[in-house]
This record gives structure tokens, C-alpha cells and sequence, in this order.
């Protein structure tokens, strides 16, 4: 994938597929390390040791729509080629981790890519689910909380134009105020 946030949102589907209510997806980076991690937590269904094996491998997947899993792979590829490392933990009936670990100072670090979309279009498309977004550059960080936001609208729905809008202000706000205004 030409950018780490469309691996995001592979992952993040990948969770929504197994049931999961809530998914905590992490973006941070150490600019003094020249690490980024990014981190995919549910609570759907998870996996048994053989399948966290299995997920890692392209030709394996639990959909019947096609014969190969590519989003797994390529993400841990992504990393690995950075000098980075993937790793997965599960436990069936609790969920799934999936964190990555990039070198950012890698002439094969893929772009980041636009997360804000990434998180709205997780948002908007399953309002029926949980979502907590952090993301930051060092020591400065932010948190976005679906369960938050709905707690405060009561009965508005997250789908609603007015408050899409809003989140995508606030996350455009947010991540240009922790990139230092740029």
C-alpha cells in the first residue's frame, strides 16, 4: 500500500469483520528515535495461535470473496523493510493486537498518509462501534473518544453532517497543532 494509513484502515476492517465494539488505534511517533508505532487494538473475537501464525501468511484468509489475505503481510513487509517489526497477539473471545514498529530515518518508510480521513471514514461508516484515536509526536499527544462524543450528543448520530464536520475539524486542529502548526 503506498500509504501506512490505508493499512490502518485494512486492520481497523479487519476488526469491524470480528465483531470487534471497540477499536483503539495508536499513532506515535519518537522523532528522537526515529520510531513510529502504530497500534490496532479490538475487542472482536480473536484468534488462536495457529491463526496469528496463518494471518502473517499472504496466502491465507478467512474470507470466501478471494483465495489470498494481503493486508497482514503487507503491513508486517512495510515494517520489517524499515528495520521495524510487526507483532500480533490474540486470545479468542478477547481480541486482537496488532502493533507495528517503524524506523522512520529509512529510505523504504512508506508516507504515514492521511489519517485524519482514515478515522473519519472509520467513524462515520460504523457508528455502531466504539473508536479511540490517539495520535502524537513526542510528548505531545491527543485522544479522540467515540464513546466520549456520544455521551456528550445523546441521540445526534456521529453520521450526522454537522458533526462529521466538527470531528474533522478537530482532528485537522489537533494533528496540525501537534506537527507544530505545519
Amino acid at each position: 500500500m503506498r500509504e501506512l494509513s490505508l493499512n490502518v484502515l485494512d486492520i481497523a476492517q479487519n476488526s469491524i469483520s470480528a465483531d470487534a465494539s471497540l477499536i483503539e488505534i495508536e499513532v506515535l511517533e519518537n522523532t528522537e528515535r526515529k520510531e513510529l508505532v502504530i497500534g490496532i487494538y479490538d475487542n472482536g473475537r480473536g484468534m488462536t495461535p495457529e491463526q496469528v501464525q496463518n494471518v502473517q501468511d499472504p496466502f491465507f484468509t478467512t474470507r470466501t470473496t478471494r483465495k489470498v489475505g494481503m493486508g497482514i503481510p503487507l503491513f508486517k513487509l512495510a515494517a520489517e523493510q524499515t528495520g521495524g517489526s510487526l507483532e500480533i497477539t490474540s486470545e479468542v473471545g478477547v481480541g486482537t493486537r496488532v502493533r507495528t514498529l517503524f524506523k522512520t530515518d529509512s529510505i523504504d518508510f512508506t508516507p504515514l498518509g492521511d489519517m485524519d480521513s482514515t478515522i473519519i471514514m472509520l467513524i462515520t461508516m460504523n457508528t455502531d462501534r466504539d473508536f479511540i484515536y490517539r495520535f502524537g509526536i513526542d510528548e505531545n499527544e491527543f485522544t479522540l473518544s467515540t464513546q466520549e462524543l456520544k455521551g456528550i450528543l445523546g441521540d445526534v448520530p456521529l453520521s450526522e453532517p454537522s458533526v462529521t464536520q466538527w470531528i474533522r475539524e478537530y482532528l485537522s486542529e489537533q494533528t496540525q497543532n501537534i506537527r507544530g502548526g505545519v
